[in-house]
């Protein structure tokens, strides 16, 4: 991906700047989509993306399928589920300007992609889906004090918005709907998948990766070790994703 880049929009601007791509995911999978559109101080895909991205395009998703990308940032994974086979894609952010972009990026592919400002209780009310994709804020943070990492934000455990989608997830599906979670192992798989099991879903591993520490992660080290989460001479991290389902 050396040669790669995303195109990142300027507000009030007629033009657009190139900023270096996201680095290739292991195994030498490129960003799951290319050329997306970000505004400033919308995340960034990294290799939760990737990750997730390669599970979604091999699952098998059913004929007229609903899907849902909750807490869409660029709307990348939204662009997948659509060119996977989704027939209609809502992607749901808290951010005005994650809605912009992923409005934008599926706009300009002429995919089906919606979008609807909110969090888990709007993606609920607009449900169910057949196929729900989240990469959701899942890194532990200190108490907050810069409002630009909100989309970053999960709480001193990393479980502020993983425990109530994993208790909501059974409301979000559709008979024989799937839900495909991604997350670090330092914010507790295990407590995830009682969770969802507890709200009667069958889960399972689809995919893991050990990864190099991203941005988020880097500029947090220092808690992070402080309180247990990574050991002090550790550089990298074990994401998985989840598969639950009905």
């Amino acid at each position: 991906m050396a040669s790669a880049h995303i195109e990142e929009i300027l507000p009030g601007r007629a033009t657009t700047r190139l900023v270096p791509a996201v680095p290739a995911f292991p195994r030498g999978d490129a960003l799951p989509v290319r050329g997306l559109l970000r505004l400033p101080g919308v995340y960034r895909p990294q290799a939760d993306s990737c990750l997730l991205a390669s599970v979604i395009r091999a699952t098998t998703v059913p004929a007229r399928a609903s899907a849902l990308d909750l807490c869409t940032g660029t709307g990348v994974l939204a662009l997948v589920l659509a060119r996977t086979g989704a027939e209609s894609v809502l992607a749901v952010d808290l951010s005005r300007l994650a809605l912009c972009s992923a409005r934008m990026n599926g706009a300009v592919r002429r995919l089906p992609v919606r979008t609807r400002r909110g969090g888990l209780p709007t993606a609920v009310t607009n449900g169910p889906y057949d196929l729900v994709a989240a990469n959701p804020p899942y890194v532990p943070c200190p108490p907050v004090t810069d409002r630009t990492l909100m989309s970053c934000d999960a709480g001193p455990d990393g479980r502020a918005v993983l425990d109530p989608l994993c208790e909501q997830a059974p409301a979000l599906l559709a008979p024989e709907g799937q839900l495909l979670l991604v997350h670090s192992t330092m914010s507790d798989v295990d407590r995830s998948r009682e969770l969802l099991e507890a709200g009667g879903l069958r889960t399972s591993i689809a995919a893991k990766a050990v990864v190099p520490f991203g941005p988020v992660v880097s500029g947090r080290l220092e808690f992070l070790v402080e309180h247990g989460f990574v050991a002090p001479d550790a550089r990298d991290e074990e994401l998985v994703v989840l598969r639950a389902q009905r």
